[in-house]
Formats: structure tokens, sequence, C-alpha cells
């Protein structure tokens, strides 16, 4: 349940995640498939995996890009 890929792990990860698309959403206005978002200057641009050192041990999520690579996590800050 604690180890390396336990419950809290997994329910950490889950988190995390939702509460970053929530981030770029916010960020590009817009969401993943919504049409405002085409053609319009920044988008999504792809996913590229982070790992969060967390109380429950290193947490491995994926992270949204967008195109002008101004999107920063605010929740998880980098180092």
């Amino acid at each position: 349940m604690i180890g390396g890929g336990g419950l809290l792990q997994q329910l950490a990860k889950r988190l995390l995640e939702s509460v970053l698309v929530g981030e770029i959403i916010d960020h590009l206005g817009c969401g993943r498939r919504d049409v405002a978002g085409r053609n319009g200057g920044n988008s999504r641009n792809g996913k590229c995996s982070r790992t969060v050192l967390a109380d429950v041990g290193s947490v491995e999520m994926t992270v949204s890009r967008d195109r002008d690579g101004s999107f920063e996590l605010k929740i998880v800050k980098e180092r």
C-alpha cells in the first residue's frame, strides 16, 4: 500500500495529473479537444514525463506541453 507502486503513490499520481490538466486548461483558455484552441496561436504540443519526490516516494507523472513553451507548473515547482 505504501511501497513503490502502492495505492498512495497511484493516488498521488492521479491527483497531481488532474491538477496539471486544470493548469494547462487555465493557461491556454480551452480544453483538450475544444475547437477554440485550433489554429489559434499557442496550443497543446504533446506530453513529457516528470518525476516528483513526494511524501509517498517518487511519483512519475505526465505533463502537457504548449507550443510557446510558456507553460510553467504552478503546483509542482521545478527543482
